[in-house]
């Protein structure tokens, strides 16, 4: 019986609940107003044309656009509330200013050193990758030479090297993800924590409120403080209908010390190790960094930590030097970088959009779930019609069947383009990561979805003429061997393509 009430009433069913309640509500107003005031409906009908003037006119992507003119002109009343409610893509005022503040604080605490790039480090570079390299440094990100790339292609790899690192740790240990999950694997990695916090190591942990909402009990900081572990949780999930909540920290970041960090897809849950497999194969991806570069994942971690938290400190003691005579095994350029839905630029879309372009030979993609914009769609159509080897690797087993329907919605026309899709069959692919060219690749947070483009705050490293560039194509080369390619005639039929269609129509708020 205990185990069922506690099934019952946790805090992701009780959550699903009060949504449900609100949303069934809505309805019921909605359709009693139309009903008993049919004159509504014809205010709401003006209201909804100077709503869709004002939303052609924004400065918004025109998928995103199009998704809500539509329901506006077909419902109105329905249409003009919802887009008031659900609509804003930024994060909620109180977080800006916090952000806002934040940066302000940091520059003037670190006096414009924060992330000075170190020109004879853009010197090296040739002149398309330098101009790559300054557009993420006007985003405020460095590239760095002195850093060692190391990449995993599965999770249960990458475990004992986090649990090797984190056991070494003599300063700080700085973990920030959008999903931890109670388990073997967190056990494993809590208890290293709190034997290091019980040290006098700095352990800090941040997580995603509904990144984690079935995955820990409430009041989980509240246990991590009783270990020594300092905690915060990004933007608390409010069992409300709004566009705030919207906005998540989807991003895996890990800093031990100030030299060594670890980012990529996969976050602190025993799926991600294969430990359990609910969906196959969990076929994921990380890289590390060790040397300067790192400096940029502590950067991020502590600009986050200072909003939430309301904190204020001096990032330079956190800071990791070189130390003279000491040698860290190097080659080629390094540029960890953020993403953020505070402002209009969506640098991963940008940085991948570039990549595609400017490819002479192949790109090699992995995602778990392709929801994309005509931007994108074109720059990977035409890479393909210019005779660059295009492939996109996907998941053979979905977790989410109906992205997995909206996923497949893109393979005709990108596959009639020359794209090739491909199918990972053993399982789930979670990996997220572009390669091209044997030169240049991004192993990161970013999904190649609406989602992570514009409203999640993901991270990623983009790497050039580094050996873990290399490791990504070989990873990319072995998947294809265990992969169904998509080939034309894909069949849908009539009641299929519509369907297809209406997801796709709404697919930039999905």
């Amino acid at each position: 019986m205990r185990k069922f009430l506690s099934k019952v009433l946790n805090r992701k069913v009780l959550t699903t609940v009060l949504i449900a309640m609100q949303v069934i509500w809505w309805v019921v107003m909605f359709s009693r107003a139309s009903r008993i005031y049919p004159k509504i409906n014809a205010v709401f009908s003006i209201i909804g044309i100077f709503v869709i003037i004002y939303i052609i006119n924004r400065d918004n992507n025109p998928s995103y656009k199009l998704a809500w003119v539509l329901p506006i002109m077909v419902f109105p009343l329905f249409g003009v509330i919802i887009y008031l409610l659900y609509s804003n893509k930024r994060p909620s005022r109180y977080l800006r200013k916090k952000f806002k503040k934040s940066k302000e604080v940091l520059i003037k605490s670190l006096e414009g050193q924060n992330m000075r790039q170190e020109e004879e480090v853009i010197e090296h570079m040739q002149p398309r990758d330098a101009s790559r390299a300054g557009y993420l440094l006007r985003s405020g990100y460095p590239v760095y030479s002195d850093t060692q790339t190391t990449f995993y292609p599965s999770g249960e790899e990458l475990l004992p090297s986090i649990l090797e690192k984190i056991s070494k740790a003599e300063r700080f240990i700085f973990l920030e993800y959008f999903i931890i999950e109670e388990g073997e694997v967190w056990s494993s990695i809590l208890k290293v924590l709190a034997e290091k916090a019980k040290a006098g190591v700095d352990v800090r942990v941040i997580y995603d409120d509904v990144g984690s909402v079935s995955k820990l009990p409430t009041g989980y900081n509240l246990k991590l403080s009783s270990k020594g572990i300092k905690s915060a949780v990004f933007n608390p999930f409010v069992p409300f209908i709004s566009g705030v909540m919207n906005n998540r920290d989807h991003r895996k970041i890990l800093v031990v010390d100030g030299h060594t960090s670890f980012t990529g897809g996969i976050n602190l849950a025993d799926e991600y190790m294969n430990l359990i497999s609910p969906y196959g194969y969990w076929k994921d991806s990380a890289v590390m960094l060790r040397g300067k570069a790192s400096w940029s994942f502590t950067y991020m971690f502590l600009d986050m930590w200072n909003v939430i938290t309301g904190a204020s400190e001096d990032f330079n003691s956190y800071r990791f030097e070189i130390q003279s005579g000491e040698a860290i095994p190097s080659n080629g350029f390094v540029q960890p970088f953020s993403d953020s839905p505070l402002d209009d630029e969506a640098i991963s879309q940008r940085v991948y959009i570039d990549i595609i372009t400017q490819a002479e030979k192949y790109v090699y993609i992995c995602t778990p779930y392709l929801n994309i914009d005509d931007e994108m769609k074109n720059a990977l159509s035409f890479a393909a019609k210019r005779g660059v080897d295009v492939r996109i690797i996907t998941p053979g087993i979905p977790d989410k069947k109906i992205v997995y329907r909206l996923t497949r919605s893109y393979y005709p026309s990108l596959i009639v383009a020359g794209v090739k899709i491909y199918e990972y069959t053993p399982g789930f692919v979670h990996a997220k990561s572009i390669v091209c060219d044997d030169k240049t690749a991004v192993v990161g947070t970013i999904n190649m979805d609406f989602r992570s483009l514009y409203l999640h705050f993901e991270c990623g490293v983009l790497m050039t003429g580094t050996s873990a560039v290399i490791s990504v194509r070989d990873d990319a080369v072995e998947m294809f061997g265990v992969c169904r390619e998509i080939k034309i005639p894909y069949k849908r039929n009539l009641v299929g393509r519509v369907f297809d269609s209406v997801l796709r129509t709404f697919a930039p708020l999905m």
